[in-house]
């Protein structure tokens, strides 16, 4: 049965690869991206599109309109977009922390916030984290803001799991490990991620599809690899 699923962060890398692989298996998404342009092009009838910023509130009105006026209800929802700085702490500002919380943390508690009236008991909100936000894991100088903040969104979700354990829907994260994507090389321009984007996007449309069922608060590391 096709499900109704909302994927940010779907310009490129694993998110423009999680659009294909869904609308391929007949699933009807909306695919939310600054640069609307990449998914736009695919030309798939189950496939919607538009351009969307995390950080701009107005922007969430037009998600909750398409769900009203075109589904009625959301299956899945993955909390796919990030926003990565690598620079020295001492180097980074106010700003810098504030852009990428605003993106990484902010951004998908008020998605999630948006698209929650509309999930069934057995939806499936799953986010997508990093090792590096792993407490005890491997860490890398210059990743302050982005590690950090992909350390909140792993509590958070533990907290609304707890906050929605009696109706749903289940809450869960991936904290993916290295894989081969544009993000990755502007953090590490020289290191070759074992892991290709499709090949991750395949583990997580499979875990989305199916991890609630045994999953719910959860944090999955999901790495072969150091990074």
């Amino acid at each position: 049965m096709s499900k109704n699923i909302i994927i940010t962060g779907t310009s490129r890398g694993i998110g423009f690869e999680l659009v294909h692989l869904f609308a391929n298996q007949g699933h009807n998404v909306l695919a939310l991206s600054r640069n609307a342009a990449p998914i736009a092009n695919l030309h798939f009838d189950n496939i919607a599109s538009f351009a969307f910023d995390l950080c701009k509130q107005g922007d969430y009105k037009k998600v909750e309109d398409f769900i009203k006026e075109e589904w009625k209800h959301v299956d899945i929802l993955i909390n796919n977009a990030g926003m990565i700085i690598n620079k020295p702490f001492a180097e980074s500002t106010f700003q810098d922390f504030s852009k990428v919380y605003e993106t990484n943390v902010f951004g998908v508690s008020e998605m999630t916030r948006r698209v929650l009236p509309f999930m069934k008991s057995n939806g499936h909100v799953l986010t997508i984290s990093s090792m590096g936000g792993i407490q005890g894991s491997m860490k890398f100088p210059g990743l302050a803001a982005y590690s950090s903040s992909k350390g909140a969104v792993i509590t958070l979700t533990e907290l609304l799991a707890e906050e929605y354990k009696e109706t749903g829907p289940q809450f869960n994260v991936l904290a993916l490990g290295a894989v081969q994507t544009e993000m990755l090389k502007e953090a590490f321009p020289d290191y070759q991620a074992p892991t290709t984007a499709k090949e991750m996007a395949t583990y997580i449309q499979n875990f989305a599809l199916t991890g609630n069922a045994f999953y719910n608060g959860k944090v999955l590391q999901v790495s072969n690899s150091t990074p």
